[in-house]
């Protein structure tokens, strides 16, 4: 542990090592990230492991568009050793309601507004891109070949390690007690295993970014909310496109190692952090591959588990400065998408803790928006 450094960055999944990178790269390498258990064991290392350019806001395909261009080249700008898995097989995004295709409809416009390759597909057309899909049901889909799948534990890793090599303190197992402040400005982080003095806190620990607000006497507006995924055993290659369905609640897509990875949320979830795997989770989502995959309905299942999205009230992200403390920033609120947003994360609270003039404009992303009321609603979030 060091006692003393320039920034420290709470939390150790994709935001807070791309953040610390970033910070790095850009000169200030007097940097600590705090994580309380191992890195990548948070949101992060349960999610989905989809990355989409498919949405229903400017700034949502703004930011993921730029993510997965750097996802692209990931391997070489962090001169990365392993392979961080990305393959662009695509999403398709089906519809099974007339609502639901005027939505894609809308967010077609929105997205090629930006140069995404998005395309509205006949059910017959979502059929030959997942031949076992029961397009009989659907009224349609829209499909992106430049979506797809990336693994978050390898790419997370990527980040530490170009971080690391640049000087960046990484502390794991280490629980922060406290946050204190003078005059209204940070001044020391607490954990259990000694005291960093500081001046600058950047929070990006997922569903605990809330509670640790909280302890600098800040206020974020987030709540944790359980989504589950299971797994499957690996079978041979049968399905490129992630497939999502909003109205039926559910993602499954094939992994590169051939298991499938099915997820699905439920808004009823108490917001008590809990991650603990539920039967309900799995017989309904057992139900819902069998309505509309059902060829994978004979697949055993090899484990599942829960995961918290750090909800946000317009799902979206909050980026920027706390109101009540200075030099207290927040990289939070992600509302399941952290993983797929995580290099420009890494670059505008980079710039904005150092100052500097940003590269990308994340502005309609302030913690202000909720007092002026600007809030940002997305459309397409499962």
């Amino acid at each position: 542990m060091r006692n003393k450094a320039s920034v420290v960055i709470i939390g150790g999944g994709i935001s807070g090592c791309a953040i610390a990178w970033n910070l790095a790269a850009r000169g200030e390498r007097d940097v600590v990230v705090l994580e309380k258990s191992y890195l990548c064991s948070g949101s992060t290392g349960r999610c989905g492991a989809g990355v989409r350019m498919q949405w229903g806001t400017d700034m949502n395909c703004r930011l993921s568009k730029k993510s997965i261009e750097f996802y692209e080249h990931a391997n070489e700008i962090l001169e990365y050793p392993g392979d961080v898995e990305f393959k662009q097989k695509g999403y398709l995004l089906v519809a099974d309601t007339a609502r639901e295709m005027e939505q894609f409809k809308k967010n077609l416009a929105v997205q090629r507004r930006h140069g995404i390759p998005s395309r509205l597909v006949t059910p017959g057309e979502a059929g030959e891109l997942v031949p076992h899909l029961n397009a009989d049901v659907l009224l349609g889909g829209a499909y992106c070949p430049k979506d797809g799948f990336l693994n978050p534990f390898k790419t997370t890793d990527a980040f530490y390690r170009a971080a690391k090599r640049l000087g960046v303190g990484f502390c794991a197992n280490t629980t922060v007690t406290g946050i204190d402040t003078e005059g209204g400005r940070v001044r020391r982080v607490r954990t259990d295993r000694g005291d960093v003095e500081t001046a600058r806190v950047v929070v990006a620990a997922g569903g605990m970014a809330g509670s640790l607000a909280s302890l600098a006497g800040a206020e974020l507006p987030v709540y944790p909310e359980r989504h589950h995924i299971l797994v499957t055993e690996p079978v041979e290659p049968m399905q490129d496109p992630m497939v999502m369905a909003f109205a039926l609640n559910l993602y499954v897509q094939q992994s590169p190692q051939g298991s499938f990875l099915m997820g699905r949320g439920d808004e009823n979830e108490p917001r008590d952090g809990n991650v603990r795997a539920s039967w309900r989770f799995l017989e309904e989502m057992a139900k819902s591959v069998e309505f509309l995959l059902p060829k994978l309905a004979g697949l055993r299942v090899v484990r599942q588990w829960a995961g918290l999205y750090t909800m946000s009230p317009d799902r979206q992200p909050i980026y920027g400065q706390a109101r009540e403390v200075e030099g207290l920033y927040f990289a939070a609120g992600f509302s399941g998408h952290g993983f797929m947003f995580g290099p420009v994360t890494g670059i505008a609270v980079s710039e904005m803790v150092l100052g500097l003039a940003p590269s990308i404009d994340v502005s309609e992303l302030f913690l202000e928006r909720f007092e002026r009321g600007h809030l940002v609603y997305e459309p397409a979030v499962v």
